[in-house]
């Protein structure tokens, strides 16, 4: 039993790695040197003024049956997930990204103006969802000897429901 929870440790470990070597690379940032542990999610405060509710309401609305066909036959401007069901594509927005990243939808998009190229932030979820893509189709499969047959990384893996990666881990109890 120790050896398969060293297991689990040791595949947390070098996907941390992976993805905070992913991450300084892609922004070029340096390591930081002082340790500043994400110990519990704490969601990014939103505007006050946008109601997600609300919104996706009205984008739900909008598709009503419509619902089933290829989200890039639905909504404008898809570059990924074009095949996915277009309410799908809400639920992915809302649960998967929103909160992942303890964001709504104006982090990434300018409401009513939901095809805009306005926010880098669009962007960079593109590129990070097919880095998510690399590591779960290519990447986790090489991995000899996991427990999982079907490992998994997501947003929440490394985000916890922050903008900002975890990227540091707390100071152990002292003994």
């Amino acid at each position: 039993m120790k050896a398969k929870w060293q297991r689990y440790v040791s595949f947390a470990a070098v996907i941390a790695v992976g993805l905070m070597t992913l991450f300084l690379f892609a922004s070029g940032s340096e390591f930081e040197t002082t340790i500043s542990a994400q110990t519990t999610p704490k969601p990014t405060p939103v505007p006050a003024e946008f109601d997600q509710k609300a919104a996706l309401a009205k984008l739900r609305e909008q598709i009503k049956g419509k619902e089933k066909e290829p989200a890039s036959t639905v909504f404008k401007n898809i570059q990924s997930m074009k095949d996915r069901p277009a309410g799908q594509l809400l639920a992915v927005m809302e649960f998967g990204y929103s909160r992942s990243l303890g964001v709504n939808c104006t982090h990434c998009h300018v409401p009513e103006k939901w095809e805009s190229e306005e926010k880098p932030q669009k962007q960079i979820t593109r590129d990070m969802s097919a880095m998510t893509g690399k590591i779960n189709g290519d990447l986790l499969k090489n991995i000899k000897n996991l427990a999982s047959a079907a490992p998994t990384v997501n947003c929440t893996t490394c985000h916890r429901g922050e903008i900002k990666p975890a990227l540091n881990l707390p100071m152990p109890p002292k003994s």
